[in-house]
């Protein structure tokens, strides 16, 4: 049986985010003894770390199982929540949810499908201001909700979620005895890569057309940012085929590149992150 379900080129994403899961505690046994010229640029590393991991590894993973085994892809959702700080399984579903929505506008109600839409808490129909949605998206997961609604799609998957949750903290508690000091500075900084993420979810979207499916998502070509990222760039495309394996992205775009022009789908040159450089373009 294969190990792999989709492409053996999945293992580079497995092996990325066990080598993160490594980089986040040897970081935290290491901060106590590194000089402050070494660690603060390692510590952003982390915060950039946890975008990557977000948007990359663990996002395809949520889209398409890298394993064949129910077991291993357990064991990987685990190593990914250790190493982002959070649940996989309640990722899953909440980016699952912003699939069904796609950045929607409100409703008469002012709610949106997509619990993750820039213009959820945006004003007469414009985006939420991107500093705004960017240290404010962290603190406005609602755990309850998220339990709520991934048990009534999966009991099985929403226990999961508490086990992750479970072992997280775990993991907290013995860091607090270990070095409260260092558990600290990386909470920090972990906080600081969700409001990285959060940005490049907002360029993501910033832009896009609602409307039209074509143009969900607002892409970047950037080759290397696709190479680090996993082809996170062709969001576009992503949001047009979200179960298109990562490695098949390029070519899609390819088959479909003028009818996006046709539609107007919008692109930048920047990495996501990077997109408030490209704002007035997309106004």
């Amino acid at each position: 049986m294969k190990l792999f379900t989709h492409s053996n080129w999945d293992i580079i994403p497995v092996i990325a985010g066990i080598a993160h899961l490594w980089f986040v505690i040897w970081l935290f046994f290491n901060l106590p003894v590194l000089p402050l010229v070494v660690s603060l640029p390692l510590l952003c590393l982390y915060a950039v770390s946890i975008s990557w991991n977000i948007n990359g590894i663990s996002h395809n993973f949520l889209h398409n199982a890298y394993f064949n085994s129910h077991a291993l892809n357990r064991a990987f959702s685990l190593v990914e929540s250790l190493a982002i700080g959070f649940s996989q399984a309640f990722y899953t579903w909440v980016h699952n949810r912003h699939h069904s929505g796609n950045s929607d506008l409100p409703n008469d109600k002012g709610e949106t499908v997509d619990w993750l839409s820039i213009y959820k808490y945006g004003r007469d129909g414009k985006p939420e201001n991107i500093w705004s949605y960017a240290f404010k998206s962290f603190f406005r997961d609602d755990i309850k909700a998220l339990y709520k609604g991934l048990h009534k799609q999966s009991p099985a998957n929403a226990h999961f979620g508490i086990i992750e949750l479970v072992c997280l903290a775990l993991m907290v508690i013995v860091m607090a005895f270990i070095s409260w000091k260092s558990l600290a500075v990386m909470i920090a900084f972990n906080y600081l890569g969700n409001c990285l993420s959060s940005l490049n979810g907002y360029f993501e979207h910033y832009g896009a057309n609602p409307d039209k499916p074509i143009a969900w998502g607002v892409s970047s070509y950037n080759t290397l940012y696709n190479l680090i990222w996993f082809n996170n760039g062709y969001h576009a495309e992503h949001h047009f085929r979200p179960r298109m394996h990562w490695m098949k992205m390029k070519q899609f775009h390819e088959s479909i590149r003028d009818q996006q022009k046709a539609e107007g789908v919008h692109v930048i040159k920047h990495c996501h992150a990077l997109g408030f450089l490209e704002m007035n373009q997309a106004a």
